[in-house]
């Protein structure tokens, strides 16, 4: 059986959830759908990938390890905002990704949600 390491963040959604902000099996980070703070969906996403590159660092990785992100948000409209905060981390590194509009997130003030893979 592979090694399993496990990060919480201290999220209050970890517990109420039960989940890993984290897992790392092997060679493979799965980070946990994230949100982050901020007035719009551009300070959002520089947040979530922020909160990602410093659960990364338990693993000794970073944000060059992601190999694919998952991008929910609630206005597909506003795809440019997110896009351009997801473009300033991995404009060179340039993981596979998705993008999708969803009806509502867990709360009505979060607009983005992005699932990371990462392979160290």
């Amino acid at each position: 059986m592979k090694e399993v390491k496990k990060v919480a963040t201290g999220s209050p959604w970890e517990d109420i959830v039960g989940y890993s902000r984290a897992v790392k099996i092997g060679d493979t980070i799965e980070i946990s759908g994230t949100t982050g703070e901020g007035a719009n969906e551009y300070e959002q996403t520089k947040a979530i990938i922020k909160t990602a590159e410093n659960v990364l660092k338990e693993f000794n990785a970073d944000l060059s390890n992601i190999i694919r992100t998952r991008i929910y948000c609630t206005n597909i409209a506003n795809w440019e905002e997110i896009g351009k905060a997801h473009g300033e981390f991995f404009g060179t590194i340039k993981p596979a990704t998705a993008m999708v509009e969803v009806s509502k997130l867990i709360a009505p003030e979060i607009l983005v949600e992005i699932e990371f893979s990462a392979v160290v």
